[in-house]
């Protein structure tokens, strides 16, 4: 293992915290910034004690296009929660919908409750890992069969690509 390596085994993790790190202080001092990055690599390295097996990402590729899809998606809505909350006559009628899932890989997991979770009018609660079936409560729920094509067509198959 490298001396680079042994220093920064999670380097987005380590950038991600001393990036954090330097916000929050709203500084770029020097003083700042060797903080910053002696705190994004110790805190990283407590990464090996949780996880040793870090994800495999298959597909690279497909990580930029379902970006733009979720953040394209979250874009759509806010248009949509906005359009119901300036309507005071538009009634959302909400439900939950029950998604069997075929994504059993816990990184493809997290990254699809992230989605769900972070897109306005959806939340994910609950996943049976026995049966693989996914509830989430939608604010506006015109169509479980919608919902269900949008979660495995625009998110899971793309997950399934990334994670295998």
């Amino acid at each position: 293992m490298s001396l680079l390596k042994r220093v920064f085994p999670y380097p987005l993790l380590a950038l991600a915290l001393t990036l954090m790190w330097l916000l929050l202080n709203q500084s770029l001092a020097t003083f700042d910034v060797v903080l910053g990055l002696v705190l994004g690599a110790s805190l990283s390295r407590f990464m090996l004690r949780l996880d040793p097996d870090p994800p495999v990402i298959r597909k690279p590729r497909v990580v930029v296009e379902l970006t733009a899809i979720v953040l394209y998606d979250i874009f759509i809505s806010n248009l949509q929660m906005i359009a119901i909350s300036v309507n005071p006559m538009r009634r959302p009628t909400s439900g939950f919908v029950n998604v069997p899932l075929q994504l059993r890989n816990r990184y493809g997991l997290a990254a699809l409750a992230t989605i769900i979770t972070s897109t306005p009018g959806t939340f994910w609660a609950a996943y049976d890992r026995r049966s693989g079936v996914l509830t989430v409560h939608i604010l506006d729920l015109r169509s479980p069969a919608y919902w269900t094509r949008v979660i495995k067509s625009r998110y899971e198959r793309r997950l399934l690509e990334i994670f295998g």
